[in-house]
């Protein structure tokens, strides 16, 4: 049984002074998580939204439909020139993100300290 995705967006402000947006995850993502993860980012307004942190740390289970999920925003955030970084992804998730490629869009990381200071 799949948990529900939620998503919240907090604004915080880089150690650097720069706006951040955080898209923070909960729950399963997979296939019926479109809204929740691509509506999120979509409603982000893209004018001010230019860092972005995708907060992982409340997801238990991503499958493949989920990662595709995160793929697509992944690459609309390139095509509209925001920065994109990940964090609090499990061992696994971490391994079975960078196999697919995530990284090649996204850095990923252990903590949203981490993840602010690579901005």
């Amino acid at each position: 049984m799949q948990s529900e995705t939620k998503s919240r967006v907090d604004q915080i402000t880089s150690p650097a002074g720069l706006p951040v947006t955080i898209l923070r995850f909960e729950g399963d993502i997979a296939s019926t998580s479109k809204e929740a993860v691509l509506g999120a980012y979509q409603a982000l307004p893209k004018a001010t939204a230019k860092l972005i942190l995708l907060d992982f740390t409340k997801v238990e289970y991503i499958n493949s439909s989920g990662i595709a999920l995160v793929i697509q925003l992944l690459i609309e955030a390139a095509n509209s020139g925001q920065k994109v970084v990940a964090f609090g992804l499990s061992a696994h998730f971490t391994k079975v993100f960078t196999m697919v490629g995530i990284t090649k869009y996204a850095q990923l990381f252990a903590t949203q300290a981490e993840a602010l200071a690579a901005l």
